[in-house]
């Protein structure tokens, strides 16, 4: 039998993550996935009159492709995966990984080819565009390690926060988009040197509520190009393409990261701020309420989800919320502003929407951990 909580998060998934309708071809990529949970997701997808497809990958196997490939191998890759991401109208990523360095030391230059070559035709461009999509990660024992927990307490933890309500957290953060979408200035400040200023003035507020991300919670826009002036002083550890950094430290002048510094692996920060003049400008800027996802665990589908968390983010924007930048990266890069982590505010237009993690306002306070648990 299966597990009856693959069942729920699977009928989650198809039923309102991507809503998938009678005769809708959805691809299934599963990373390191067990079979019953993949089971679990084409029986759903059948159950709604959808056709499954599946794509079982490894990310042992995905890092010896990568790191051994010329340019006309990913071009090949592409060609055909491209083709098959062009006959769906859905795409469902269960992402797991024994390891989560596995991609570390894979020479930069076939990292930056891959992306450009792969990542971005495949997916960017293609599936983020065309597709109903829905990630998420699949909980492992090296995801339980990095949650400081043990394996089944991290399962609950998991099951959890992937299947709450996320139709009432979706009423809650129309309120919030709706308030971004009428705002100019925004200012950040919180632990250490962050002083941040810049503009989202009409470039549109993307409720985030279980529809792409699993778990989810976040709203997000982008500031405009080249208004971004400050330091931002992120207090999340993060993995990028496989390598760690830790206490990374943003300068804006004008929209473009002028210093940038990390306590780990600084010349590899360079490397990615280095990839195209778009790494060095944002992205997107996005304000995480995840009632349950509490704690950084170096993965970013859920710490970009943490409850009193942004992110600011370089390389590309998303074309629902595009301020033009374009880019080979996007690298979301968390800022967690509850009291335990050193506090600090949000300012929409002069007024302090959300102080040490918490939203003040009172259209926005069923944002807050208690409205949504409830």
């Amino acid at each position: 039998m299966l597990d009856p909580r693959m069942t729920k998060l699977a009928e989650l998934l198809i039923g309102y993550s991507t809503s998938i309708q009678e005769g809708e071809h959805l691809l299934i990529e599963a990373f390191d996935v067990p079979d019953a949970m993949v089971v679990a997701m084409v029986r759903a997808c059948r159950e709604a009159g959808g056709h499954p497809h599946v794509a079982l990958r490894n990310n042992r196997v995905n890092r010896a492709l990568i790191e051994s490939a010329d340019d006309a191998q990913f071009e090949a890759w592409c060609s055909y995966d491209l083709e098959r991401m062009k006959s769906m109208d859905a795409y469902i990523g269960l992402r797991g990984g024994h390891n989560i360095n596995e991609l570390s030391g894979v020479p930069t230059d076939r990292m930056q080819a891959y992306g450009r070559l792969y990542g971005k035709p495949v997916h960017l461009q293609q599936r983020v565009r065309n597709t109903k999509w829905c990630v998420l990660r699949w909980p492992t024992p090296a995801m339980a390690q990095l949650a400081q927990t043990n394996t089944e307490a991290f399962e609950d933890f998991y099951f959890d926060v992937c299947t709450l309500d996320y139709r009432r957290m979706g009423e809650a953060c129309d309120k919030l988009a709706a308030r971004m979408n009428r705002t100019d200035r925004v200012r950040i400040q919180g632990p250490g040197d962050t002083d941040l200023s810049f503009s989202i003035k009409d470039i549109p507020a993307i409720p985030c509520c279980g529809e792409k991300n699993i778990p989810d919670g976040e709203c997000y826009t982008a500031p405009v190009r080249d208004s971004v002036n400050g330091v931002i002083h992120y207090n999340t550890p993060t993995i990028y393409q496989g390598t760690s950094f830790k206490n990374i430290r943003l300068t804006f002048e004008n929209g473009r990261i002028v210093d940038a510094t990390s306590d780990q692996n600084n010349d590899r920060l360079q490397e990615i701020f280095d990839t195209d003049d778009g790494a060095r400008y944002v992205g997107e800027f996005a304000i995480g309420f995840n009632p349950y996802v509490l704690e950084p665990m170096m993965d970013i589908l859920f710490d970009e989800k943490i409850a009193g968390s942004l992110h600011f983010t370089p390389g590309q924007a998303y074309e629902e919320a595009d301020n033009t930048n374009r880019s080979d990266i996007h690298w979301d890069l968390v800022l967690i502003q509850r009291e335990e982590y050193g506090g600090g505010t949000i300012t929409f237009d002069d007024e302090v929407i959300r102080e040490n993690g918490i939203f003040i306002v009172d259209d926005l306070k069923g944002l807050n951990p208690d409205a949504l648990k409830g």
